[in-house]
């Protein structure tokens, strides 16, 4: 069914996007080309993956397919429709539903269900069907349960779900998904592209998938991947992540299973190239006779415990502490007795579920929220009493949010950092001494510190968004999904940094993530947050070793744990408690023929 005959759904020619840069007087100081002389075919009932970094041009491509932004030369055909002329906007955006990165954007009713429902009545849907697509989508991305909520009170991955859901009810020919996994938790992000595919395979569904989770991709008909506006690499998934050297150039990564097939070649194993999947990567090892269950076997299986500290080295303590937030005449238990010992110098990560609790935590922290019952101990001192110094508190616990950048707002970077030590009361002299030594702990280039924040790479954006933070001179620091959105060599770069930062610095950090992996690589303690409730506290070798556990709380373990797990059960001697690259290819090398 997809030979070469079939008409495309999608046809580009040639396509051009400029975008203009303006000076605050409005006047145009350069032209871009977002998109640069972009060609491609898509077949209807293809599941097509984008993959470039941040500033590529993935997103003002997408953009076209849906009409929302129109060629500057060349043109661009959805289901046959010229996207350019005016009569084809709204036809095109109801065979082409997109569902972008922030699902805030999207989300305009009060009511779950109502906000799912809208665009099928805006298409004149009969009511009955209505109702019935409603339920359908809600349930395939998870949310039934959730259909008479105010999506005010939902976590911002739960917002994401029902942006997916309402685009799924209009029942669009093609679908285009702008990173809506970026701020899921690992079940989540398995569901929903599990849902995409099942659209795809059932339903004949086109599916456009733009994300910087190489995982997701594996299973595509085709990879696209831009730089600079241009298609550099295309082909199959196979084709793709054989390049690993070109990728990289392109500031992309191998999904963690091929980077270690990669490193396992590196090292003299018999590994081809393109090792897409862990059950792929199973069968090469076993089946091709590269390993042996002969080795010795570790004198013990054991981990890494989590070593106990006194109440002295506390920095911040909980004590018994509930949340309870009230809705209309409902009320729904956020945190439950939760008690809890961060201490100082702490490189400690949260990862929970959407909607467990862990945005609720970590606001407790810092007095964004009280608790309903409890209390919280910053330094030995309870903040809840009447005399405590909240706004004192709020500049030595820093919290940067998810997308910093939201939190950019001055006319240049070094004003928005000298923000909050003015705040603290400081001479302007003291602000810009502060500012200026932020900046260069995160390594923001000099040259920029008198840019507008807003002309910034996503990457800049939340450096400077970082060093807001820092400028406070904060003890503890809180990153709430610092890495969303971001390309992978972002993503590395940004954790790279915050891991500097504590280790020459000693700060006590607190990474917020849904990514196992990054946990895996950068903390020294992780919490799992579960229904309000702390379900486990301790190394990640340790927290990981526990993989039925999480997975019954919707969350996962690092892939390359998955795998040695595998090996382990099929009578290889290899310690299933790796939790990264470099552990998991160790074992498999000790237990290799080489």
């Amino acid at each position: 069914m997809k030979g070469k005959s079939i008409k495309p759904i999608i046809s580009a020619r040639n396509l051009v996007h400029e975008y203009y840069r303006r000076d605050e007087e409005g006047n145009v100081t350069a032209i871009e080309n977002a998109v640069d002389d972009v060609s491609l075919d898509v077949e209807p009932g293809q599941f097509i993956s984008i993959l470039g970094h941040n500033g590529s041009g993935k997103s003002t491509l997408a953009k076209h397919i849906n009409a929302l932004l129109l060629p500057t030369e060349g043109s661009i055909y959805v289901d046959g429709k010229d996207t350019s002329a005016p009569e084809n906007e709204l036809p095109v955006r109801e065979e082409a539903g997109m569902v972008f990165q922030n699902p805030d954007n999207q989300i305009i009713a009060s009511v779950v269900e109502e906000d799912v429902g809208f665009g099928p009545e805006n298409i004149g849907i009969p009511t009955d069907q209505i109702w019935a697509r409603v339920e359908r989508a809600l349930k395939g991305v998870g949310m039934w349960e959730y259909r008479k909520k105010s999506p005010n009170r939902l976590s911002g991955g739960q917002k994401q779900r029902v942006a997916i859901a309402g685009v799924m009810a209009m029942e669009p020919k093609c679908i285009i998904l702008d990173e809506p996994t970026a701020m899921l938790d690992p079940d989540g992000r398995a569901e929903v592209i599990a849902t995409a595919r099942e659209l795809n395979k059932k339903k004949g569904v086109t599916i456009i998938l733009i994300t910087h989770y190489m995982e997701e991709v594996v299973f595509s008909d085709k990879v696209f991947v831009m730089d600079h506006g241009k298609i550099v690499m295309q082909g199959s998934p196979r084709d793709i992540f054989s390049q690993a050297d070109s990728l990289r150039s392109y500031h992309l990564c191998l999904p963690q299973v091929t980077e270690l097939a990669c490193q396992l070649k590196a090292a003299g194993l018999k590994v081809p190239d393109g090792v897409l999947t862990r059950e792929e990567l199973m069968s090469v090892l076993t089946e091709g006779g590269l390993l042996s269950k002969e080795i010795e076997d570790k004198p013990e299986q054991t981990f890494d415990k989590k070593e106990k500290k006194p109440l002295s080295d506390a920095v911040l303590l909980l004590d018994h502490v509930s949340v309870t937030y009230q809705d209309g005449g409902s009320s729904t238990r956020a945190l439950e007795d939760v008690s809890l010992q961060i201490n100082r110098g702490d490189f400690l990560g949260i990862i929970g579920h959407t909607g467990s609790g862990k945005s609720t935590l970590i606001q407790t922290l810092n007095g964004l929220i009280a608790p309903s019952e409890g209390h919280i101990y910053f330094n030995g001192q309870d903040i809840g009493d009447d005399g405590f110094d909240k706004r004192g508190l709020r500049s030595q616990v820093g919290m940067v949010f998810q997308y910093p950048e939201h939190q950019l707002f001055e006319a240049t970077v070094i004003e928005d950092v000298k923000f909050g030590p003015r705040n603290q009361g400081l001479s302007d002299r003291e602000c810009e001494l502060m500012a200026y030594e932020a900046l260069q702990r995160v390594h923001f280039p000099e040259d920029s510190y008198e840019a507008s924040p807003f002309e910034l790479s996503g990457g800049q954006k939340r450096r400077a968004a970082i060093a807001g933070v820092l400028a406070m001179r904060p003890s503890v620091i809180i990153l709430d999904e610092p890495t969303a959105g971001l390309d992978p060599a972002g993503r590395d770069e940004i954790l790279g940094l915050i891991k500097e930062m504590h280790d020459k610095s000693g700060e006590t950090v607190i990474l917020v993530s849904h990514s196992m992996e990054d946990v895996a690589d950068y903390v020294d303690r992780i919490i799992v947050v579960d229904k309000g409730r702390i379900a486990s506290d301790g190394t990640p070798r340790e927290v990981f070793s526990n993989v039925r556990q999480l997975e019954s709380m919707g969350l996962a373990v690092p892939s390359v744990t998955y795998l040695l797990h595998d090996l382990r059960a099929a009578g290889y001697p290899v310690d299933c408690h790796g939790t990264t690259v470099s552990e998991a290819k160790e074992e498999i090398l000790r237990c290799s023929r080489i």
